[in-house]
């Protein structure tokens, strides 16, 4: 490990005197008083944030654990939560803005949201039948009726299922067969790039075979394009819209019953429906808007995710709208029509909180260095990161370049299973050390241990667990309860008794920050040592023309494991193969970083690296192609599938 310490850098002391948290002090005071009074803690922040229909008789029901039960006997409405209760103070104000691919512009009231998504759930009821626990399926591009759609669905108590408007046929059908979904919501298309394309025919494909539950299908025609039109299952959102009333009463929900599922890719068969509860869940969303981002009530707020990633759900549709805030959606690409389309966004609606993807950040720079430069960005307070931990350049250039040294940058790490955020910097409060997610939130009880509980040495990697559970965790894996024991409660314990294991390993300092080394998977054994591969990466990332990369393990029958690294340079398009002098150069750093222990046994540069469309790299195709395996898994799912045979030809010539 490089003995190197790392930078601190202060919260702005004037955005801190305005902060929800302002100082260390009242971060310790808040984990103290959850670490004394668990349940009084809990108690206390339901009680102010939700507006309950019916209040809760028991904070926390351990009986069954891990089938964890909060804010048992309580009744409320998520879709109640994030509209009604604002009317009589923000009727007027904009909850959604929404920005089109070709620049077309919406800005909705809460006034507004309220109108449509009652009429939208009327709809559901009055057309389709839709009622409490019915599965309505969302396959959806990134505009307002998306959002409609979800807090429709919760105004009736039906559990939606958002599925990526990215995935295949395939991928769908089985998302739809597993949740019994009885309606699919869908659209045309939509566009990108300035190109429409299209999701309705993707939905028919799905629908050939295995899917009997599903009666209707709804279709926003957003880009008009022609597609086909089944009588009898088929109708028009547009057509049906405005012929239902805007008043639909909130169906009175039980703490525990489901919100929504969202299915995350198992490792291997069929993928794992992530089952969240009504109350928990929206209770630290809001919590998590107001502390990490800190938004406040004139503030505009901007995450670029897709609804059909949890990150959507939470951050740009029920968690700013549960707080009141204004929340911007975008359909577009950050990079169209050219690399400051962000940085426009943010001058023109002058955004204060900005929330994206270490590798969004990377392509910005990469693609448009200088381009924040012709922008006022002025009104931005707080900067976030959310998917993979970030490298030092893309960190560096983010605080300097886009937040002009004055904006926190708030790494967050969590999970599609944690609702919301676990570990992240408060931007009033935190110092901040660039790659580290830093603390766990006040109330989450999130240690850095091995497999029997025991805490472990500074700099020692060990496994992240959740020690105790938590308002919005995952309540169960639909109809599997077996798998969600397996999965997340099967690797580790404390006192005896199973905790979460997040699948992630981390180190602390010795300022007691936490690093996040990355999924224990993804950890690479040689001679007997374990090394991170995140921790690798952020490494190689530091030579000057490397862009991006990716590191896997690849079987040696000498050291058990050789380390193999996929390399995306900065300047140099579509080069191929092994380039001797650049392995040696990024040995060099790599033994300056690290050691000579991490040293790369192979180093291929290649035109990019397979990634979903929510920039996930997918370590599972690097890792057989290194191997020389056949590909198995489905590629369909991948922003461009075309780069698997493009990197195979570089390893394999």
């Amino acid at each position: 490990m490089s003995e190197e310490k790392k930078p601190v850098f202060y919260p702005n002391r004037e955005f801190a005197k305005q902060a929800r948290i302002k100082n260390m002090c009242e971060y310790h005071d808040l984990m103290n008083w959850a670490k004394e009074d668990y349940e009084g803690y809990w108690d206390h922040w339901a009680k102010e944030k939700i507006d309950w229909f019916e209040p809760y008789t028991q904070v926390l029901d351990e009986s069954n654990a891990p089938f964890y039960k909060w804010f048992v006997g309580g009744k409320l409405n998520v879709s109640y939560q994030c509209i009604d209760r604002h009317l009589e103070v923000r009727k007027n104000k904009a909850a959604i803005i929404f920005e089109g691919d070709r620049g077309d512009k919406q800005i909705i009231t809460y006034l507004e949201l309220y109108r449509n998504v009652n009429r939208f759930a009327n709809l559901l009821k009055n057309k389709f039948g839709v009622k409490k626990g019915d599965r309505v399926v969302l396959y959806m591009p990134m505009i307002p009726e998306a959002a409609y759609a979800m807090l429709a669905c919760a105004r009736l108590g039906a559990i939606h299922s958002v599925v990526f408007g990215g995935f295949s046929a395939e991928a769908l059908r089985d998302r739809i067969i597993d949740a019994e979904a009885k309606v699919v919501i869908t659209a045309d298309g939509a566009f990108r790039k300035d190109k429409p394309y299209m999701l309705k025919p993707v939905v028919d494909t799905a629908l050939e075979e295995g899917c009997d539950c599903v009666e209707k299908v709804l279709v926003v025609q957003r880009n008009h394009e022609d597609v086909v039109w089944i009588e009898g299952r088929d109708y028009s959102y547009n057509e049906l819209i405005d012929l239902d009333s805007d008043n639909c009463e909130p169906e009175a929900m039980e703490s525990e019953d489901p919100l929504f599922l969202l299915y995350t890719s198992g490792s291997t068969g069929k993928p794992k429906g992530v089952q969240h509860a009504q109350a928990g869940y929206i209770l630290w969303a809001q919590m998590t808007m107001e502390w990490v981002f800190d938004v406040k009530e004139n503030d505009t707020y901007w995450c670029t995710a897709d609804i059909g990633w949890i990150t959507g759900h939470t951050y740009i549709v029920y968690g700013p709208l549960a707080m009141g805030a204004t929340t911007v959606m975008f359909e577009g690409v950050p990079t169209y029509p050219d690399a400051g389309r962000a940085w426009k966004m943010v001058e023109e609606y002058k955004i204060n909180q900005f929330y994206t993807a270490p590798t969004a950040i990377r392509v910005l720079h990469k693609m448009g260095e200088h381009e924040p430069e012709k922008y006022d960005l002025s009104s931005l307070k707080v900067l976030g990161t959310v998917g993979e931990p970030i490298d030092p350049p893309a960190w560096k250039w983010y605080y300097e370049k886009i937040g002009g040294g004055r904006c926190s940058i708030v790494d967050t790490w969590w999970q599609t299973e944690t609702g919301g955020h676990m570990i992240s910097p408060l931007p009033g409060a935190t110092p901040i050390k660039p790659g580290c997610a830093t603390f766990p939130l006040p109330g989450i009880m999130a240690e850095v241990i091995d497999r029997d509980g025991n805490p472990l040495e500074t700099g020692e990697q060990g496994l992240l667990c959740i020690t105790k559970p938590w308002p919005s965790m995952i309540r169960t894996i639909w109809n599997d309860p077996d798998r969600f024991v397996k999965s997340y409660f099967g690797d580790a314990k404390k006192d005896g008794k199973p905790v979460y294991f997040s699948g992630d390993g981390a180190i602390v300092d010795e300022d007691g920050y936490i690093t996040i080394t990355g999924r224990v998977d993804d950890v690479i054994n040689v001679s007997g040592h374990r090394m991170g591969t995140a921790e690798i990466e952020a490494a190689i990332k530091k030579h000057p023309h490397v862009a991006e990369v990716a590191v896997v393990g690849k079987p040696d029958e000498i050291k058990g494991e050789s380390i193999f690294a996929y390399v995306v340079l900065k300047d140099v398009e579509d080069s191929f193969g092994e380039e001797a002098e650049l392995a040696k150069e990024i040995n060099q750093v790599i033994a300056k970083e690290i050691g000579n222990i991490a040293k790369c046994d192979t180093i291929k540069v290649v035109p990019g690296l397979p990634k979903t469309r929510s920039g996930k790299v997918m370590r599972r195709i690097l890792r057989a192609i290194a191997k020389g395996e056949e590909i198995k898994q489905d590629i369909s799912t991948l922003e461009d599938p075309s780069i698997v045979a493009r990197i195979q030809t570089c390893v394999i010539g």
